[in-house]
């Protein structure tokens, strides 16, 4: 137990403490993950099994963190044995036990939004609805909505305030829409994100037997994030402790920004009420920033009336004032702040990944990503479209969810004629309707046309049939072949990778389309050869389809400028920030100022921004921007006024001495010397990033290259020229290298050799 000498006071007291209701408040920094961890390495050391611990974290990733270090502190395999993960993860393992309960089959698919999305437009198309009025986003979001609160479609379509709602809405049809949805996922065998806890509740609730199993199995529950827990997962606990009640949550009220996804802060605000006995630890002590940016953010958090009061202190140097810069306009604050980070990183070029550039809503992102380019700074974007989320990814993964679940129908639909094998609209169409006529699924429709006298041609029918016995041989060795083995077979064998790599030469875009595909199956080898059980596709499958915004950040070794929503940025810390587009009507939003809990909201929001710096906070706002096309005069937005005026050091850039912005630009529009200056592609997963090395040549040989040219780079070897820009010193070249994929150079410092 000497490892809890490592903790504080506080931290301790917490740690020790594993029986009966606890509950923890976490302050930002407080060192939370550490307090979990050792107090679930200090349960089993005072003899609690393993498998009676459930541990339900925000991220996957902080999972198998968890884990790493529980096995690190006490040794020995046994914290493999504990039940970790998200909410999502854990229940959807436990759904697929027993999924023949509700009816399911266990190898069920997880539609994704996309999925959903793609499903309610169909029905809404089906029963010739106006999709204007019954968007399929909205639709989506209201039957999120009642899962979430544990409403059925048959209870919504009882319910009268909801039906009046919809009414006066002129939306009648959404709880037909909700029931046909319903019915069609069943039918599919298939579960959205929502359904993984509104099923898991039912299960608990219609099955007292399963109820109990898992009461006994997991006598000791630990909630992370308890503060963004919804009414879904609020009940799961709370039946699953109901026997033992030892159960610890921990969170932080000023910290609960996820109401627009069901979060409910009163389950944190309202623990005591459910459990009068409970014990109160709190974590107050920050280790994360300066004493200037602790102090700030308390400043503002205090103007919340709901929360349950801590003292967040510090010990760590008061460090820089946050620095609050004003700008004429938005386009000006992302030149601005690009240039600041130049200063920030010269002749320090290694640190472009302590930076995080935060904003309120995504679409901010443009000016930062444009001002960033134009001086060759490297960046990513987080929140934007996912890995696996692009269309030869999703192709390919549909396959892998056929072969696990022929009743998919997403999945069926999306390579039903991919590649192109004949099969056209008119005739899906007709599978459509005829698998709703008989109740069954489309599966069953193209396996088995003649039985159903689908009324197609005789050719037709043939194709069907062997799309439908390809598949059926990928699912016949679901149980013989690894996730990567089946997955290289199925990609092959589809057609996918064929049709991919004769797409190459055609350009850029369609190379790195196969290059993803490729990165898939890598990853897949990676998942199999790490595992010794459970790396089927399956498993693979499930994997994938749980991964979390959270768990698709980059690897910690790539150096890149982060931009992402400050809703993303929940969990990350930076040594320095930049929080961005702080207006009125931006931030706090002009959505979400209409009740005080909603203001309230967006000030804990404005809390987490500030306490991911860890160094340096720099506060940035335009006195104008571009709103929907129409340029709009701005005001502060009152957080600003809200921190105490000690910790803030205003600074206006645009009439700042010594130089004018437009001096300013024209010194630092020029590239890093250090070589950093590649925009860095999006996907999750990427092993490195490249950077160009350093060339003290000096020569001037950016005028005798042309596109097409083959060259030949030290480090990267042979490639093409696919684009020149710029001019003069400045010229730069887009080049693919067959091995290293797409580069942009400046040739004054690349040093390459053309080729003849």
């Amino acid at each position: 137990m000497s490892y809890l000498n490592e903790l504080n006071d506080s931290q301790r007291l917490a740690a020790e403490n594993i029986n009966g209701p606890t509950m923890i408040i976490a302050g930002a920094g407080s060192g939370k993950t550490r307090v979990l961890t050792y107090r679930i390495a200090h349960m089993i050391e005072q003899g609690v099994d393993p498998f009676n611990i459930l541990s339900l974290t925000f991220t996957n990733k902080a999972a198998k963190e968890m884990t790493e270090r529980i096995s690190h502190l006490i040794g020995g395999g046994e914290a493999k044995n504990i039940t970790m993960g998200t909410f999502h993860s854990v229940f959807s393992r436990i759904l697929r036990y027993n999924a023949d309960r509700l009816g399911y089959p266990s190898n069920f698919t997880i539609y994704d939004t996309q999925d959903t999305k793609s499903l309610l437009k169909d029905i809404i198309k089906e029963q010739n609805l106006d999709d204007k009025i019954y968007k399929p986003s909205m639709v989506y979001a209201r039957i999120s909505a009642a899962k979430n609160n544990l409403i059925s479609a048959d209870a919504y379509a009882q319910n009268k305030d909801i039906i009046a709602e919809d009414n006066s809405s002129k939306r009648p049809e959404l709880a037909r829409i909700y029931k046909l949805y319903t019915t069609r996922c069943f039918k599919a065998g298939a579960m959205d994100f929502d359904d993984l806890l509104f099923q898991t509740n039912v299960l608990l609730r219609d099955f007292p037997d399963v109820l109990n199993y898992y009461q006994q199995k997991f006598r000791y529950i630990l909630v992370d994030e308890y503060q963004d827990t919804n009414y879904a997962q609020y009940l799961i606990v709370k039946k699953l402790a109901a026997v033992y009640e030892n159960i610890c949550v921990v969170g932080d009220d000023a910290q609960s920004i996820y109401s627009f996804r069901g979060a409910n802060i009163q389950n944190i605000l309202n623990f005591r009420k459910d459990y009068p006995e409970f014990k109160l630890f709190k974590l107050e002590q920050n280790y994360r920033s300066t004493k200037n940016i602790v102090e700030a953010a308390n400043s503002v958090i205090a103007n919340n009336k709901d929360q349950i009061k801590k003292s967040v202190w510090t010990e760590n140097t008061e460090g820089q004032k946050i620095k609050v810069v004003r700008t004429l306009t938005d386009n000006e604050e992302g030149k601005v702040v690009a240039n600041k980070i130049f200063d920030l990183c010269h002749g320090q070029a290694s640190i472009f990944k302590d930076i995080a550039i935060l904003y309120r809503t995504n679409k901010q992102s443009r000016s930062f990503e444009e001002a960033l380019r134009k001086i060759n700074i490297p960046y990513k974007i987080f929140g934007g479209l996912s890995f696996y989320q692009r269309k030869e990814i999703k192709d390919l993964l549909a396959y892998f969810r056929l072969s696990t679940n022929p009743n998919d129908e997403e999945a069926l639909k999306r390579v039903i004629n991919y590649p192109k094998r004949g099969i056209g609209k008119t005739s899906m169409e007709h599978v459509v309707i005829c698998a709703n006529q008989h109740g069954t699924s489309m599966w069953e429709v193209i396996s088995n046309p003649q039985q159903y006298s689908l009324p197609v041609s005789p050719a037709t029918r043939t194709k069907f049939y062997e799309f439908a016995t390809m598949i059926q041989s990928f699912n016949a060795l679901n149980n013989q072949l690894n996730a990567f083995d089946l997955g290289n077979q199925i990609a092959k064998s589809s057609g996918i990778l064929k049709e991919l790599y004769n797409e190459k030469d055609k350009g850029v875009e369609e190379v790195e389309r196969y290059q993803n595909v490729e990165e898939l199956l890598a990853g897949m080898k990676e998942f199999s050869a790490s595992k010794e059980e459970d790396n089927s596709l399956a498993d693979f499958m499930m994997d994938v389809a749980l991964l979390t915004d959270a768990d698709l950040t980059g690897e910690e070794d790539t150096n890149y400028v982060s931009l992402m929503t400050i809703h993303s940025s929940k969990g990350l810390e930076y040594p320095h920030v930049y929080l961005v587009g702080l207006e009125e009507n931006l931030f706090p939003s002009q959505m979400a100022i209409n009740t005080r809990s909603e203001l309230e909201e967006e000030r804990r929001l404005f809390y987490v921004a500030l306490t991911r710096a860890k160094e340096t906070c720099t506060i940035s706002y335009a006195n104008s921007r571009f709103v929907f096309g129409s340029l709009t005069t701005s005001e502060p937005s009152r957080f600003i006024d809200e921190i105490d005026q000690k910790y803030l050091d205003f600074e206006n850039i645009s009439r700042g001495p010594g130089r004018s912005l437009n001096q300013m630009n024209s010194n630092y529009e020029r590239p890093f010397t250090g070589g950093l200056n590649t925009r860095l592609n999006t996907k999750p997963n990427l092993r490195s990033i490249n950077e160009l090395p350093k060339s003290n040549s000096g020569q001037n040989t950016s005028l005798s290259f042309m596109v097409g040219d083959n060259v030949e780079h030290d480090r990267f070897g042979k490639g093409k020229i696919t684009k020149l820009e710029g001019v003069d010193a400045d010229k730069k070249a887009t080049i693919f290298f067959p091995h290293h994929g797409i580069k942009v150079v400046i040739l004054r410092f690349a040093n390459l050799k053309k080729l003849d």
